[in-house]
């Protein structure tokens, strides 16, 4: 009967649930969770890192005397064992495990000076400089990848895949020296060395700018070529899907397709990639900061390695992998949330 209430079953409606509790899991268990299986692989890195310095050939004692010295084996000995080193390596390992728990990450047999402060005073530096290339990166990359996917077969999206096959292919170490040579010797616009100059006029702020745009610029090249062509197959791939075609017929205008259905799926997946890009950011550092005498992080491993000082390589890879754990969560946790369709079970 018309008007009657309707008696048995119902369909049940969808159930809205909020961001931070999905499937009756929440966000708070979900970062737990990801914390507490990061610290197995934190310490699996440890033991990799910590057996490759100890296995390569030479010791930091034979490292700092000279050759010339004629100094006894005798003595070279009581060296090694004052600072541990003749120990087996597993029980050097678990000594240095023991204190990296008490918050204690040793002193450099180089500088007698604690680690922990030496990577404080050189860590800021190489943030400063990985920050500002990857948001280069990110700006150019994503926005010359849109512009590509929008305008597909145009000249500029010939050009930029063209540029993209050069920023792939040669390694940013020689357009650090190409860039140097350029602006730097023939157009002297920017410094080749250092973060500040002694002698300098310009506020500190300016100076310090002035001295990251060279090796900012040259480390965030080949991040600009990968975000570009990761960009432009994620919007191509999208434009092609049914809702936009249906978006399209129900009569919407093109620039909210492809703000509202195009670009908000297509990015999505872009918060993951930034987030494993870190790796590769703290890999080219290493050269951008030797090139450029940058005083950063990378640079100071670099010099210690040289001289097998084990509790500073054992520091900067313990900071190095938290770094990159820390930012796989990070971009996970915000890919979580922005994404519905994903459970946090």
């Amino acid at each position: 009967m018309v008007g009657s209430a309707q008696t048995g079953p119902t369909a049940s409606l969808p159930r809205f649930e909020p961001w931070f509790n999905r499937g009756g899991y929440t966000l708070g268990r979900y970062i737990l969770r990801r914390i507490l299986i990061s610290f197995p692989v934190l310490l699996g890195i440890t033991v990799v890192t910590f057996a490759f310095a100890n296995l390569a050939p030479g010791d930091p004692v034979t490292a700092m005397i000279d050759p010339m010295s004629g100094i006894e084996p005798g003595e070279v000995e009581k060296l090694k064992e004052a600072l541990g080193i003749n120990r087996p390596i597993p029980v050097r390992y678990f000594l240095w495990l023991k204190e990296v728990l008490r918050g204690n990450l040793g002193y450099s047999y180089v500088t007698h000076r604690p680690v922990a402060t030496m990577i404080a005073e050189r860590l800021p530096q190489t943030l400063q400089l990985m920050f500002t290339a990857l948001s280069i990166s990110v700006v150019l990359g994503v926005s010359l990848g849109i512009y590509a996917a929008f305008n597909q077969y145009s000249l500029l999206d010939n050009v930029f895949t063209f540029m993209v096959f050069i920023g792939i292919s040669v390694p940013a170490f020689f357009f650090a020296l190409l860039a140097i040579y350029v602006f730097s010797f023939r157009i002297p616009l920017f410094p080749t060395s250092g973060i500040k100059e002694p002698l300098s006029t310009l506020p500190p702020i300016i100076d310090r700018l002035h001295h990251l745009v060279l090796p900012a610029a040259v480390l965030g090249i080949e991040g600009v070529a990968g975000y570009l062509r990761y960009t432009r197959s994620s919007v191509l791939e999208v434009m092609r899907q049914d809702y936009v075609t249906t978006a399209r017929a129900k009569g919407l205008r093109e620039r909210a397709v492809r703000i509202g259905h195009v670009l908000r799926n297509a990015l999505l997946p872009l918060v993951t990639i930034v987030g494993l890009s870190l790796p590769s950011l703290i890999g080219g550092a290493l050269f951008i900061e030797v090139l450029f005498s940058w005083p950063g992080m990378a640079r100071m491993a670099i010099e210690h390695t040289l001289g097998r000082d084990y509790p500073v390589i054992m520091g900067i890879g313990l900071v190095s992998a938290t770094m990159v754990l820390f930012s796989n969560l990070v971009a996970d946790i915000v890919y979580t949330v922005v994404d519905p369709r994903i459970s946090y079970e």
